[in-house]
């Protein structure tokens, strides 16, 4: 069973499969910049409290504040 949940709460060393990311164009495009499109597998590496998610995307290490994290969608399986 696969269920969809923000990319910020992955738990450490957990993949999921990027489904969507929400916001306005400009953001969204950033994103994508950044590797993080639809399809994409990544990997949680650092979950720390108050700080930044370290994430593991297309062969680099990407730090993102939970805010943005929050918008993108992925899927995991369960």
């Amino acid at each position: 069973m696969t269920q969809v949940i923000p990319l910020s709460m992955l738990a450490e060393n957990e993949e999921g499969r990027v489904v969507s990311v929400r916001g306005g164009y400009g953001f969204v495009r950033r994103l994508a910049e950044l590797g993080l499109n639809p399809g994409v597998r990544v990997k949680m590496l650092r979950a720390t409290n108050g700080g930044p998610l370290l994430i593991y995307v297309r062969g680099s290490r990407i730090a993102l504040g939970r805010g943005v994290a929050m918008h993108v969608l992925v899927e995991v399986e369960s």
